[in-house]
């Protein structure tokens, strides 16, 4: 009798294509992989391509933890339209003519919206309001109001302006933008923002995510390409790019893996989530330090 080979432990970078939403890309991984417990860290938009995180097996419980990372974007806003969903899938709201606005408008409207800022989320956001979705209650026609959140936008960068004509003729400018920004930021709100503070409106018409913390596109592959070969980045090396290192004797390993929370170094006292190794390169858990001892986020040896 031929055993189905077992799915295995790791991480897998894929390159979303437009069209898909995030669970689109997980359904057609179980396939892939062989396995149910596939998961993704953090929702990438339908209309967005680029990195997408997906844990499969016992890297699963990694992706919490993964999902709370600084992001890296390019993208396109469009100055002079408005639309329903704040990007180029949702109907037009509004027109304006946009070719008076200056390069100088531009880079002052940018410098509001970098650092940390309050962010509103697009109305047709997976955010819950009173454990509805957003998007549902926007689909169902409901007037609601989304609370603004803190988010930290460290880069945000025009490399080209370009005049251009919309299909209803008017004169919009298309900006090509780069954003590193925290977990949680909103690029479409930010094409938002940027277009009402310039008076004419704007909203997101591409988006190509480039980094999810240390994982970089051009470690990622199209769902073609691991259809034919399935590239798993094993569990300990996703573990030892993305978080802290903290190296435990055997004795110590044991004492861990039996539920004893360990002293931990100060160094790490402020580091969030450390991933720990034994001294034969295993990664054992996931812990943040606690009082002076390691609390498990995850543990996995």
């Amino acid at each position: 009798m031929n055993r189905k080979p077992t799915p295995p432990d790791g991480l897998v970078i894929v390159d979303k294509p437009s069209g898909f939403t995030s669970h689109d890309v997980v359904a057609k991984m179980r396939g892939i992989a062989g396995t149910r417990r596939v998961g993704h860290a953090g929702t990438l938009d339908p209309m967005a391509t680029g990195v997408l995180v997906l844990g499969v097996e016992k890297a699963t419980k990694l992706l919490g933890h993964l999902a709370l990372t600084e992001k890296e974007y390019l993208g396109t806003v469009r100055l002079g339209q408005t639309t329903l969903t704040d990007d180029a899938e949702g109907e037009i709201t509004g027109s304006a003519d946009a070719s008076k606005v200056t390069r100088e408008a531009i880079d002052a409207g940018i410098a509001e919206l970098s650092g940390a800022i309050m962010q509103v989320p697009s109305k047709v956001s997976a955010i819950k309001i009173n454990g509805v979705r957003s998007y549902k209650r926007a689909r169902d026609g409901e007037d609601f109001e989304i609370p603004a959140r803190p988010v930290t936008v460290s880069s945000f960068s025009v490399y080209d302006v370009r005049d251009a004509v919309a299909e209803d003729g008017t004169p919009v400018l298309d900006l090509v933008v780069s954003v590193v920004c925290s977990s949680g930021t909103y690029i479409r709100a930010l094409a938002r923002d940027l277009g009402a503070g310039l008076g004419v409106g704007g909203h997101l018409t591409a988006l190509r995510r480039t980094r999810v913390g240390p994982y970089k596109l051009d470690s990622a592959k199209t769902l073609d390409q691991l259809q034919q070969e399935l590239s798993v980045m094993p569990i300990a090396q996703a573990a030892a790019a993305a978080f802290p290192r903290w190296n435990v004797d055997a004795k110590r390993a044991r004492l861990l893996l039996n539920g004893v929370r360990l002293e931990m170094p100060e160094e790490y006292a402020d580091a969030g989530a450390v991933a720990v190794f034994d001294p034969e390169d295993r990664f054992l858990a996931l812990v943040e330090e606690q009082k002076g001892k390691a609390k498990s986020l995850a543990v996995l040896g």
